[in-house]
């Protein structure tokens, strides 16, 4: 079957086809392999990437600027702040006054594709960030890839499988323990949302960990429940630090996420309340009640809060091999979408 997703945006991997998933992470598995081949230096020649950053990034910025790079391309780093933008009711920023559908237009004869990251302190309310992509997405006709926002994550997610394929291989009928973790970063869902959504898409058995009141958005849960029901798998949660660490567990996920409440206490009041709850972290003595586990995170880690240096330093963890795996999806992302590569799978 030869998969074609030209001019498909990528917001939520839970809206491509798993067939669509397995042919991303096929390509970006060659592309690895085959990193500065001709058969993909050239894809994305003399073509223009642009990158919307309403917040900063380390991996994300580079990992897309060395894709395009590597593509061919060039990649435009674009500021909110430095284009006179103005905030509408909604929490939703457009440039110097002008409607989403205007600036989008114009952006649109630019660009092969664009990016945009806008994560939960740059919006009012949860889910703004997300409907911002959504309006972009809605009145451009190059394809939109979602860098992050308050909701999900799809190039995470599938750095993430590729990761954990690459060590593990087939990962239908293993277990995934995603446990929420103390911190001080007050983080938001979409790391956590996509890998939920996508290890239970691809027939992983999903553990969901963590202390009563820091229950994840009921929609995603649900999104969840229905992929493990589909593929005949085990969803369940756990409201304590300890007992989600089993002998059935190949990946741990050990991660900070802000309560519910959030966007009304505030980033100070979460992190005050969360940084109290020190039994809620990734340790190698939790590590070793499972089934020699691979450690799992988007990074940046909070060491000594989500995880110890024992385990995020040590030989089962596949951080920095996902971070990786950043640049190598991102390249499938665009080449399929914007260069018009199929697949064979």
């Amino acid at each position: 079957m030869q998969i074609d997703m030209i001019k498909k945006d990528v917001l939520c991997t839970q809206e491509l086809s798993v067939d669509e998933i397995n042919a991303l992470l096929k390509l970006a598995k060659a592309m690895k392999a085959e990193r500065y081949s001709p058969k993909y230096n050239q894809l994305l020649k003399d073509k223009t990437f642009l990158m919307f950053f309403f917040n900063p990034s380390l991996r994300t910025r580079i990992s897309f600027e060395a894709a395009a790079t590597e593509l061919g391309g060039h990649a435009q780093f674009l500021e909110p702040k430095t284009m006179r933008l103005k905030k509408t009711s909604k929490g939703v920023e457009v440039q110097a006054g002008e409607t989403i559908e205007d600036a989008a237009k114009v952006l649109d004869r630019y660009a092969c594709g664009m990016g945009i990251r806008i994560l939960e302190t740059s919006v009012e309310s949860y889910g703004d960030g997300n409907a911002l992509l959504r309006e972009y997405a809605k009145w451009m006709k190059v394809p939109i890839v979602n860098m992050a926002d308050d909701k999900y994550h799809p190039c995470q997610g599938l750095s993430d499988m590729m990761g954990m394929q690459e060590h593990r291989g087939d990962l239908k009928g293993k277990t995934v323990l995603m446990t929420w973790a103390h911190g001080a970063l007050a983080r938001s869902y979409c790391s956590v949302h996509e890998n939920l959504l996508i290890s239970s898409r691809l027939g992983m058995n999903v553990k969901l960990a963590y202390p009563k009141g820091y229950d994840l958005p009921e929609e995603e849960i649900a999104k969840v429940k229905a992929n493990c029901k589909a593929n005949g798998t085990k969803f369940e949660i756990v409201n304590d630090p300890e007992s989600g660490y089993t002998e059935d567990v190949e990946f741990v996920y050990s991660r900070n996420w802000f309560g519910p409440d959030f966007y009304e206490i505030g980033k100070e009041a979460e992190i005050a309340r969360a940084s109290k709850m020190t039994e809620w972290i990734c340790n190698q003595e939790r590590m070793d009640r499972t089934n020699n586990a691979l450690f799992v995170h988007p990074m940046p880690v909070d060491r000594g809060k989500e995880v110890t240096d024992e385990v995020a330093s040590g030989p089962n963890s596949i951080i920095t091999d996902i971070a990786e795996n950043r640049l190598h999806t991102q390249k499938a992302i665009m080449a399929m979408t914007m260069a018009g590569l199929k697949v064979d799978i």
